[in-house]
């Protein structure tokens, strides 16, 4: 567990307020015809013109045959998480997660969304919109990470989504991944308890049958088994006494 401190803090709001112009951007951007290699790119030059660097870009997870090429991850339809950038092209109706995170200076958050291109409504991904907030609204000095994982996992499931539990949220600021790990399942009054001035990534990831997800050969991108169609929210927060604050938020 690392607690930040006040000049901490201070950089990783101006850090979420610009990582979150530039996804709102990315996502506007998402249209048909669009190729997600082409997305990534725009995202990162918009990074670089908020004063950032891509934190994804050159990450190296174990396992993976080669570091993150990307410094947006593209997830379509029955990709849930950390989709490679390529020449693929955006379809209207296609649901699309947007996953990003940056370095300012020196220190990271991470945001993401998902929408539906050529717009229109869709349940799937409205309600993990939704879980998310409804885990943020559990977050608070003294509370549990179980806590946060009940609620989210609670509501999900009262609607009729799997949610997916070998993905979890973590701790961020320093590291693009720091401990705590933060489920999207679990148990009122259990886990690490929440102590002011941590700095937390929550991201509900949701499907619309199997919650059950595998890794690809590629190292990187995970999908739902069956085929089904995935969502995900997330939001970088800092722990306070009464709750939470966003820090990737407009």
């Amino acid at each position: 567990m690392i607690i930040k401190n006040q000049k901490e803090l201070e950089i990783l709001r101006e850090g979420g307020k610009r990582l979150a112009a530039v996804l709102a951007e990315a996502a506007r951007n998402a249209g048909a015809g669009i190729s997600t290699k082409e997305l990534d790119a725009l995202a990162a030059n918009l990074i670089l013109k908020s004063g950032g660097a891509p934190s994804f870009k050159g990450y190296k997870t174990r396992g993976a045959p080669h570091s993150y090429p990307g410094a947006l991850c593209v997830s379509i339809n029955e990709e849930v998480v950390h989709g490679l950038p390529s020449d693929r092209e955006f379809r209207n109706g296609d649901i699309v997660g947007l996953d990003i995170g940056m370095w300012y200076e020196n220190l990271c958050t991470d945001t993401a969304l998902t929408i539906l291109v050529g717009g229109g409504k869709n349940k799937l991904i409205e309600a993990t919109k939704k879980s998310l907030e409804i885990g943020i609204a559990e977050v608070r000095a003294g509370a549990h990470i179980g806590d946060i994982g009940y609620a989210t996992q609670n509501f999900l499931e009262g609607e009729g989504f799997g949610v997916v539990r070998e993905l979890v949220g973590h701790g961020v600021g320093r590291a693009v991944h720091e401990d705590p790990e933060i489920p999207n399942f679990g148990k009122k009054g259990t886990g690490q308890e929440l102590v002011e001035g941590m700095v937390i990534a929550l991201e509900p990831m949701a499907t619309d049958g199997s919650p059950k997800v595998k890794l690809s050969k590629d190292g990187w991108t995970w999908f739902t088994k069956d085929g089904s169609r995935s969502a995900h929210f997330e939001h970088t927060v800092v722990v306070t006494k009464d709750g939470a604050e966003v820090l990737t938020r407009i």
